[in-house]
């Protein structure tokens, strides 16, 4: 079955089991690896993505669900201000470590400050759960989100 969508701004279709994980579609069927896999189950955001600008976990998104939908993955969110400004905060405040859970972290803030311009702490946590990041940079994270925010914290 062809399935036809937009992948940063590209108009794609694909043809195959609507079944098949959007993770999967993007990573073998489209050669786009940005995208991590993590769990598997939906629970780690490594293999967060936006669908319609709201961040979801492509490993638990069938194929079929993005049908005529706008995907932005990590290769293609810096195109928005949002984006710039949180990969511009991510240097700033020297966030990765190992670096897998990044492309995750970065898409789930970006959906947050696209929705938020200027979240709370309390936001920023209810944002980011289930983003998991093995190497515990959870404090820095959260100041480059307030950085790109344009939110002046004393504890950053």
């Amino acid at each position: 079955m062809a399935i036809s969508f937009t992948v940063n701004g590209q108009k794609r279709q694909v043809d195959g089991d609507s079944a098949k994980p959007l993770l999967w579609v993007l990573r073998e069927d489209l050669d786009m690896v940005g995208t991590k896999f993590g769990c598997g189950a939906g629970l780690c955001g490594a293999c967060t993505v936006h669908v319609g600008g709201e961040a979801v976990r492509s490993c638990q998104t069938p194929l079929g669900d993005v049908a005529g939908k706008a995907i932005t993955t990590i290769e293609g969110v810096q195109a928005g201000d949002a984006g710039k400004r949180i990969a511009a905060a991510w240097v700033k405040h020297d966030v990765p470590q190992c670096g897998y859970c990044q492309a995750g972290q970065i898409m789930s803030a970006t959906a947050l400050l696209a929705t938020t311009p200027k979240p709370s702490d309390e936001e920023i946590d209810a944002a980011m759960m289930g983003n998991l990041c093995r190497c515990s940079t959870y404090v820095r994270i959260r100041a480059a989100i307030k950085d790109a925010a344009g939110i002046k914290d004393m504890q950053a």
